[in-house]
C-alpha cells in the first residue's frame, strides 16, 4: 500500500511538473479531468467562489464527522483559492493567475466563461500559450449546446444506457457517474495533446468536450454496424450477443466467476480443464462463429461444469491453464487484492479533515521515469491556500489579501 501520512503542499514532480492548471467549475467531469493532470505532478489550483464552495465537499455515500469521501480523492493533488469571478477585482487576479499558467479547466455552462467576461479572445490577449479545456454536456456548438448536462442523461442520449441491461427491461445505469469521467479522461487527452502542439506552434488552443460525446467515442461498432446492416445493438445481459464463451458462471458456493475463452485458443484450454476436451473440436463449438451461433448452449454446458467446482480452486486450476478468469469482486475484496496492492492501486491518502489516512484508488497509468503520486487529499476548507497561492504568484501581502476578503473577492 502507498503510504502518505502527511499533507505535502510542496509544488509537484511528475511528467507534468511545471504545468499549471487552473481549475474552475464543480461537480465531477472538469475536476476529475483536472485531478488526473495533478497526479501526473501538474500544480493545478482549484478556484471556488467565496461562501460556495463546490458541492463535491459534501458527496460520498460514507460519512465521518460530517465529512464525506468523494473529495478525498476528486480533490488531491490540489490547492483551493476562493475568487469571485464576477466582481472586477476578482477577474483582474484570476487573469494574472492565467499569465503564468497553461492550461485551465472549466466546466460550466456553454457561454458563461464569455459572460463574466472571460471568454478565450481574452484569455489569449493575456497569454497566447493558454490551453483552455471546456467540458459540457453537448459541446460549445450545435442546436443542444445551451443545454443543461448530466452524466445520467448524456449516457442515455448517446446511446450508451440503451446498451446496459438486459432485453426487455428498462436499462439501468452503472452505479457511478461513467459519462462525467469517460469525459474528463477526453478532457486530458485533448489537452496533452495541445500541450504537445504548443512546444511547436507557441500556441494554445481550446479543447470542447462533451459528455454525451465521450460516452458516444466508446461504442465500438455501433454505428457502422447500423448503418451497414441495420443492426440495432441492444443490451445482452451478463454476455455479449456472439461472443463466446463470455459469462459469468455459477460454483460450488453460489458465489460466480467470470470467464472469457472465446478465443480458439483460450477455449481449447478451458475444454482441456473441464476434462471434455472434444468440445474444441465439435462442429457446434469449434470456431468462433459457431460458439456465438450456439451461445446459449455452450453456457449451459460450462455452467454445469463451475456449478460443481470450488470457487477459488477453480480460478486458480483455470489461471494456471491460461484460461481468462476473475471473481466477482465487491469493494471489500478489491482493497485486499494482492495484484492492485503490490501495484500501489489501493493507496493512503491523508486526510486532514479527519486527521487520518483515508484509502483510495491509486494512480492510473503508472509512469517509470517520472512516476506521480499522492500529495495530498484536496483542500480541508474552500481557500485554504489562499495565501500560498496568491502571496507566491501574485505578490499579494497578508493586508492586500485581508482586504480582498473583506471586501468578498476571495
Amino acid at each position: 500500500m502507498v503510504e502518505n501520512t502527511a499533507q505535502d503542499t510542496q509544488l509537484p514532480t511528475g511528467a507534468l511538473d511545471g504545468v499549471r492548471v487552473l481549475e474552475l467549475g464543480s461537480l465531477i467531469a472538469g475536476p476529475f479531468g483536472a485531478r488526473l493532470m495533478g497526479d501526473l505532478g501538474a500544480d493545478v489550483i482549484k478556484i471556488e467562489a467565496p461562501g460556495k464552495p463546490d458541492p463535491l465537499r459534501g458527496w460520498g455515500q460514507a460519512e465521518r464527522d460530517g465529512h464525506r469521501f468523494l473529495w478525498t480523492v476528486y480533490a488531491r493533488n490540489k490547492r483551493a483559492v476562493t475568487l469571485d469571478l464576477r466582481s472586477d477585482r476578482g477577474r483582474e487576479l484570476f487573469l494574472q493567475l492565467v499569465d503564468s499558467s497553461d492550461i485551465i479547466v472549466e466546466n460550466f455552462r456553454p457561454g458563461t466563461l464569455e459572460k463574466l467576461g472571460l471568454g478565450y479572445d481574452v484569455l489569449h490577449e493575456r497569454n497566447r500559450g493558454i490551453i483552455l479545456v471546456r467540458v459540457s454536456g453537448y459541446g460549445q456548438t450545435g442546436p443542444d449546446a445551451g443545454r443543461a448536462g448530466y452524466a445520467s442523461v448524456a449516457e442515455a442520449v448517446s446511446g450508451l444506457r440503451h446498451l446496459n441491461g438486459y432485453p426487455d427491461q428498462p436499462p439501468p445505469r452503472l452505479a457511478l457517474s461513467l459519462g462525467d469521467t469517460l469525459a474528463g479522461m477526453f478532457a486530458v487527452h485533448g489537452a496533452l495533446a495541445a500541450l504537445y502542439r504548443r512546444t511547436i506552434t507557441g500556441e494554445g488552443q481550446i479543447i470542447d468536450t462533451a459528455l454525451n460525446e465521450a460516452c458516444l467515442a466508446i461504442q465500438e461498432s455501433t454505428i457502422p454496424d447500423y448503418d451497414q446492416g441495420g443492426i440495432v445493438r441492444g443490451p445482452s445481459g451478463t454476455r455479449l450477443a456472439g461472443i463466446a464463451p463470455s459469462n459469468i458462471y455459477p460454483t460450488a458456493e453460489g458465489r460466480m466467476v467470470v470467464i472469457g475463452a472465446n478465443q480458439d485458443t483460450v477455449f481449447t484450454r478451458l475444454c482441456a480443464v473441464m476434462g471434455q476436451p472434444e468440445l474444441s473440436s465439435d462442429p457446434r463449438f469449434a470456431t468462433h462463429a459457431a460458439r456465438g451461433e450456439n451461445q446459449d448452449e455452450l453456457d449451459e454446458l460450462i455452467a454445469a461444469w463451475t456449478a460443481e467446482q470450488p470457487h477459488d480452486s477453480l480460478i486458480e486450476r483455470l489461471s494456471d491453464a491460461g484460461v481468462v478468469v476473475g471473481p466477482i469482486n465487491t469493494v471489500a475484496e478489491v482493497i485486499k487484492d494482492p495484484q492492485l496492492i503490490a501495484r500501489g492501486m489501493i493507496a493512503d491518502h491523508f486526510d486532514e479533515r479527519i486527521g487520518e489516512n483515508v484509502r483510495g484508488p491509486g494512480i492510473v497509468p503508472q509512469l517509470t521515469g517520472t512516476p506521480g503520486r499522492i500529495r495530498n487529499a484536496g483542500s480541508a476548507t474552500p481557500g485554504q491556500h489562499n495565501s500560498e497561492v496568491y502571496g507566491s504568484l501574485l505578490n499579494l501581502s497578508e493586508d492586500e489579501l485581508g482586504t480582498l476578503a473583506e471586501d468578498g473577492v476571495i
